[in-house]
């Protein structure tokens, strides 16, 4: 009995596209995951099966798709682009921004909502000291999640008190515009603040370090 071809072994036609070779082999691979002598086999059946095609590409019978004619420069390519736009950015911008886990989005976040929904639940005109103690406890937070980052402890906090200005500016420059549109709002100017400045804390304990 004749031994399979490659393409047999693959379970594939001659005339099958890239994309199903790649398909068939992902398929095999997954079937045989746990049979290493197989995985091996079907390794070396693909590994086959494009050089077949290189041969036959060279021979004028297929064409080849750029990605496997020319790997090396693709691979050139993108490591180009991406040297690119590292150079491309300031120094001080990538050392001053970081790109954070779902976890380290999610934790602080989930402690800024809980801080928030305190603030909103404070009792109007008689809050302000509830209010103040929680911005304090905002801060904290923020210092600790940025300094756990760079351990650089007068960089959090510089960042921390930063990053809490402008949210309360930016609070009371929204609680005054909605004053003026006459939107009945209930919150009182220090809660609108505080939220304000909850979620500026938290862009900086995700996205700062």
């Amino acid at each position: 009995m004749n031994e399979p071809s490659p393409y047999q072994r693959l379970g594939v036609t001659e005339g099958a596209t890239f994309e199903e070779i790649q398909e068939a082999k992902k398929l095999l691979s997954q079937q045989y995951k746990d049979n290493t002598q197989m995985l091996e086999s079907v390794e070396t059946a693909y590994d086959a099966v494009i050089m077949d095609r290189l041969r036959r590409r060279q021979e004028g019978r297929i064409k080849v798709p750029d990605r496997i004619r020319f790997p090396e420069q693709l691979k050139e390519y993108k490591q180009s682009s991406i040297a690119t736009v590292s150079k491309a950015s300031p120094s001080w911008l990538k050392n001053l921004l970081d790109q954070p886990s779902t976890k380290d989005i999610l934790i602080p976040g989930g402690i800024y909502v809980v801080l928030s929904t305190l603030t909103v639940l404070a009792p109007s005109g008689k809050g302000d000291s509830l209010i103040g103690l929680l911005m304090a406890i905002a801060s904290f937070v923020a210092v600790y999640f940025i300094y756990r980052k760079e351990k650089r402890f007068g960089r959090a906090l510089l960042l921390s008190l930063v990053g809490l200005f402008i949210g309360v500016g930016l609070g009371y420059a929204l609680f005054a515009g909605l004053q003026s549109s006459n939107l009945g709002i209930t919150l009182g100017s220090e809660q609108i603040a505080a939220i304000a400045a909850y979620i500026v804390l938290w862009l900086m304990t995700s996205f700062f370090r």
